[in-house]
């Protein structure tokens, strides 16, 4: 126990973690309305008060929330529950291996931590501060600290956000358009990983063939969008001509 409060103090005390705190404050707003929607649409779907915040605390990932309720109400194979979850989360993966380096050098304990903390927008923002892992102690407590305070913030807003949509879903009428504003914040984080030729196409490429694929049942038009992105995009990195210095 000493070792959680010692390791933790050293990033919480550290003026990196409230930077990535107030950095990750400024762009958290969108995400808490999709929490908020969340939180609404589990009830809605026909969870418990219980089930809802058991899943928002445990799974901690909205998107893979949302495939997986329509699912869960329809009665689907828990195969196909699974395997949707899976593939709407794949990002997390490539996060994974990137992250990899940065956190190799923690305990168990503390990186099951920060991958469960981790999410699109703390690993957006940590990779835009620091391009490579650091080999110094002092710079290594800095990164986890900012890292640290952007990801519990996100975690702060995210999951208040959605216990307050748990709490009011029989209250909030769907008029609202509660839907919509989530829509809204997720396209605008999709926006923001759209920060190259690649990640645009595979934007484009996943829109137009879960459209095309609309009419397959159980949601599985959402698994076809990923796995046409994925197939195409890895073909295309294959055959582009590399530029100069692109290995380094």
């Amino acid at each position: 126990m000493r070792g959680w409060r010692a390791q933790a103090r050293s990033w919480w005390q550290h003026p990196a973690f409230g930077r990535g705190l107030r950095e990750m404050a400024a762009v958290s707003p969108g995400l808490a309305a999709w929490g908020l929607m969340t939180g609404v649409a589990m009830v809605k779907s026909g969870m418990s008060p219980f089930e809802a915040v058991a899943m928002s605390l445990l799974v901690f990932a909205g998107s893979s929330q949302l495939a997986a309720m329509p699912l869960i109400a329809a009665g689907a194979p828990v195969w196909v529950i699974l395997a949707t979850s899976f593939c709407v989360n794949l990002r997390f993966v490539v996060f994974s291996a990137h992250m990899r380096p940065y956190l190799m050098h923690l305990p168990l304990r503390w990186r099951l931590f920060q991958g469960y903390l981790t999410a699109d927008l703390s690993y957006v923002l940590f990779t835009r501060h620091y391009h490579h892992p650091s080999e110094n102690d002092a710079e290594r407590r800095e990164q986890l600290a900012y890292l640290s305070g952007g990801s519990l913030f996100n975690w702060v807003s995210w999951q208040g956000a959605s216990l307050i949509g748990i709490a009011l879903a029989n209250v909030i009428p769907t008029h609202w358009g509660l839907g919509f504003a989530g829509i809204l914040a997720l396209l605008g984080v999709g926006c923001s990983l759209a920060s190259s030729h690649l990640r645009r196409v595979a934007a484009g490429v996943a829109g137009m063939a879960a459209v095309a694929a609309y009419a397959l049942p159980l949601k599985l038009n959402i698994v076809v969008a990923i796995a046409c992105a994925v197939a195409l995009c890895l073909i295309i990195e294959e055959s582009w001509p590399k530029r100069p210095g692109a290995a380094a």
